[in-house]
Formats: C-alpha cells, sequence, structure tokens
C-alpha cells in the first residue's frame, strides 16, 4: 500500500489549514474565501513518512471561479482521490452535515481506500460532537478537531498512523527521490509556467488556464529526465503562482501568493526565470531576477511561447524590423542581459510549452549549473584570475584610496563563496564588485552561477601603522 493521505471536502471547511497543521508548515495558503485552493499540493510528513495532499473545495460554485476551472479542480481532487490509500474526508461542526457532504460521502463509501471522517471547528461547538448526523454518514467513529488550534491533532495523527502501518525502510528509490533536483518556475501571471509544468511531467497535473492567477499555491511534483549521457536524473519541480508587483497586489490571496511563491526560491536548486517571448524583458522581469540573485540561486532563463514568433516570421508580413527570427533571437537575448545585468552569463534557452521546443535543453542546462556548482577553484588560479581583472581594470577611487585584494580563497559551494582578504571593505563599490564576480564566472566557465564576496579587512592597529598604510595606499 502506498503511504498517501488525501484530504477532501467541500469548499472552505478548513482543508488547507489542516493540511499545514500536519505537515507542520504553512504551505497552503488559507482563506475564507471558497476556492481558494485549486491544484492539489502536497507535502511530506516526516514523523510517519507518507506523502499529505490538500486538494480544492469538491461542489465549488461557478460564481467563484470560472467554469473550465471548476471542472479542472473537480479532476484534481479525483487525481488525489485515486492515488491515495487514506482519505480525511472534512466536514465543518458549525454548519453540520449538508447535503453536498452526504454525496461526497456516498462517493467516497464506494471506495476501496480507507476513509477517516474528520469534524472541524469543533473547538466552538462542542455540542456537535453527539449529533447523530456526523454518523449517519457512516464512515465510522468521527475524528473531532480544530484544524487553527490544534484541538483533537495528536489522536488524528496516531489514527493515521495506524491505517497506514508501521514505516518501511528507506529503499534506494526513494533515497534517490530526497537528493531530487529542485528546480522552479519563477515569473509573472500568465507567461505559462503551469503549461511549461505539464509539458515536463507529460500530464495535466497543474491547472492551466488562459486566466492570470490560475495558480495560486507553490506546487511540488517529482519527476524523472533522461540526460544527453543517458542517465535518469530525479527532479522534483515546484509551479508557483504568477508573480505581480507588490503595488499590484489586489487581495490577500493575491499577497499570500506572492509571499509562496517568493519563498519557493528559498527551497530550490535551480530557478527556471520564464519570460513571455512576446513582451520582452518587463520591468516586473527585473524585479523578479533580483529576488532570485538576492536569495543567491542559480538561474536559467527561460523564454516562453517561441512557437509565436516562429510563426510571425512565417508569415509574409513577418516582424516588423527583423529580417530574420535568429535576428530577432541575438536581439531579444541582447535586450535581455541589458535590463538584466546582474544575471551575468545565465543560460538562455528558448522554448515553447505548446510544442514541446527546446524543453531538454531546459532540463540540460539545469544538470549543467548544478554539477557546476560543486566545482572547486583552484586557490592559485583565483588570486591570478583578480590580479589580471584589477590591472585591466583598477577599482575607482573612494574617499582618495582603493581598494585592494591581498589574498582570495574560495569558502564554499551553492552558492560559490569567495573569501577576499583587502585593505578595508567600504572601498568595494557595488559595480566593481559585478565586475569581478562576471570575470570570475567567465574565468571559471561558471555561467548562471550565484557568487558571494565575504569581505576581510585589516584589523585597526596603532596611529603610526595606520598612517604608514595610508601613504601606501
Amino acid at each position: 500500500m502506498n503511504r498517501i493521505v488525501a484530504i477532501v471536502g467541500r469548499p472552505n471547511v478548513g482543508k488547507s489549514r489542516l493540511f499545514n497543521r500536519l505537515a507542520r508548515k504553512r504551505i497552503s495558503i488559507v482563506h475564507d474565501q471558497p476556492g481558494v485552493t485549486r491544484d492539489v499540493i502536497s507535502a511530506e510528513v516526516r514523523d510517519g513518512a507518507y506523502l499529505l495532499l490538500d486538494t480544492g473545495g469538491i461542489g465549488l460554485k461557478g460564481g467563484e471561479s470560472s467554469a473550465q476551472i471548476v471542472a479542472a479542480t473537480e479532476v484534481q481532487v479525483q487525481f488525489a482521490i485515486d492515488t491515495s490509500s487514506v482519505i480525511l474526508f472534512m466536514v465543518d461542526a458549525k454548519d453540520g452535515v449538508t447535503a453536498l457532504d452526504e454525496r461526497i460521502a456516498n462517493r467516497l463509501r464506494r471506495r476501496d481506500q480507507a476513509v477517516m471522517l474528520v469534524v472541524n471547528k469543533i473547538d466552538f461547538h462542542d455540542a456537535r460532537r453527539d449529533d447523530p448526523d456526523f454518523y449517519k454518514l457512516g464512515l465510522g467513529e468521527p475524528f473531532f478537531v480544530s484544524a487553527e488550534h490544534g484541538v483533537g491533532e495528536v489522536a488524528l495523527r496516531d489514527a493515521i498512523l495506524a491505517k497506514l502501518g508501521p514505516e518501511p525502510l528507506e529503499t534506494p528509490e526513494a533515497k534517490a527521490a530526497h537528493e531530487a533536483l529542485c528546480v522552479c518556475f519563477l515569473g509573472r501571471p500568465n507567461v505559462g509556467k503551469s503549461s511549461l509544468s505539464n509539458r515536463l511531467i507529460r500530464s495535466d497535473r497543474l491547472i492551466v488556464n488562459e486566466e492570470p492567477g490560475t495558480t495560486r499555491d507553490a506546487i511540488e511534483v517529482p519527476f524523472e529526465f533522461k540526460g544527453r549521457d543517458g542517465k535518469f536524473y530525479p527532479f522534483r519541480l515546484i509551479d508557483t503562482a504568477g508573480i505581480k508587483a507588490a503595488t499590484k497586489v489586489a487581495s490577500s490571496v493575491e499577497y499570500f501568493s506572492r509571499l509562496r511563491a517568493l519563498d519557493a526560491i528559498k527551497r530550490t536548486d535551480v530557478v527556471f526565470l520564464v519570460l513571455d517571448a512576446m513582451e520582452g524583458v518587463t520591468q516586473q522581469d527585473k524585479a523578479i531576477a533580483g529576488e532570485v540573485v538576492k536569495e543567491a540561486k542559480p538561474v536559467v532563463i527561460v523564454v516562453n511561447k517561441w512557437d509565436l514568433v516562429h510563426d510571425s516570421f512565417q508569415r509574409p508580413e513577418g516582424v516588423p524590423g527583423y529580417e530574420t527570427e535568429r535576428e530577432f533571437r541575438e536581439k531579444f537575448e541582447h535586450a535581455l542581459f541589458d535590463r538584466l545585468f546582474f544575471t551575468p552569463g545565465a543560460p538562455v534557452v528558448f522554448v515553447s510549452a505548446m510544442s514541446g521546443y527546446e524543453i531538454d535543453r531546459m532540463l540540460n542546462a539545469a544538470v549543467k549549473l548544478h554539477r557546476q556548482l560543486e566545482a572547486k577553484l583552484p586557490t592559485a588560479k583565483l588570486n591570478q584570475t583578480l590580479i589580471r581583472l584589477a590591472e585591466r581594470t583598477p577599482p575607482p577611487a573612494a574617499g582618495g584610496k582603493r581598494f585592494r585584494i591581498y589574498y582570495a580563497v574560495q569558502t564554499g559551494n551553492r552558492p560559490f563563496r569567495i573569501r577576499l582578504f583587502c585593505n578595508q571593505e567600504r572601498h568595494l563599490r557595488e559595480s566593481y564588485r559585478r565586475y569581478l564576480e562576471a570575470g570570475i564566472i567567465a574565468e571559471f566557465g561558471l555561467s548562471g552561477c550565484p557568487m558571494l564576496f565575504d569581505l576581510v579587512g585589516k584589523k585597526p592597529r596603532d596611529a603610526d601603522s595606520a598612517a604608514h598604510d595610508a601613504d601606501r595606499d
């Protein structure tokens, strides 16, 4: 029996709150608005070693979301039910048993899996414990909980583990899954992140809709990729909600979606920054790239919807101002790095989620980046490189003094950390820092890899020594 537990129920009964409590992490967005959860959200529950799934509400009304999204959400719920071995059917103590609850219970009683009835929000409605309607659902003894305050949590955890049975010994396959390369798609709303995710995992696992903002949570999905060397590489994919500019966030749901997407950067190994081929690099794309750089994560720049560019060049009128598709691509890439100057050498891949064009190249770039991050930079060559860079372009004077490096050594990977022993840390200007980083990245072939400098200045000494150093500088 697999060890997958799914939480299902009608909208707004507290499924996401229970999911976060059992997972011991704030993963799913919790909000009073029905229909916030649309895709299936997953998390590993360590104390018991099982996969927990949060689902969208069954019976979501069309007025709360488009008919297409409602239908897609129902498909996702069925996916969770079909793949789980234990189902937590959640109802609301405040509302009692509704007609929709009864229909869902009838549907679940026909399943072969273990179904556990969970009555939520009991802390405010203790009298509901004796409500015979819960027992009439025919799902056995109910578990009374408060997902918000933790009432009944321990008993529910124990019951889930009893249904799952003893935790199996970790297999080599399971160990490999834990070591999988984690990648995430990041970008503005409606640039095709979920379409790319579906193309990678060859299914409609994630909801894709032309309506911007369809994805609300950061969704994590495992898959395997066969690399150019013929080996299979385990991946974990995080599809995130589109990141709007902070000034354009119109609701608390959008606000928390934005936070989840930004939090996904911390959990990922390689970031796929997705741009729209027809729109170029916008100010918001630049801001999102800045968030990736701030977290010192390696990045592959993915230019999606290249099929639209290709189709434009097949028409007689072509694309105004460009003779060929190749010329358009070259100028696009040049303009891209002109705006994203703080991502030196990041690999750029032009892809199409619709046709599958160059999708494999995108994953090969991630595998290559992941390998590059293990590199050891020889200390002698590192110092020679820095001397050559300083001779080619001396650092600008600041307050009558120039920044000077005495010695450098690599101290870490993921990101690369370089300790620079220098005269005074404050003399290193940001523009010159970027120049040195770009030079090292180019010299050692580390395109797309993040690099951080740890500056160690000279310790203060007596006034005579300080004056002598000032004369030398």
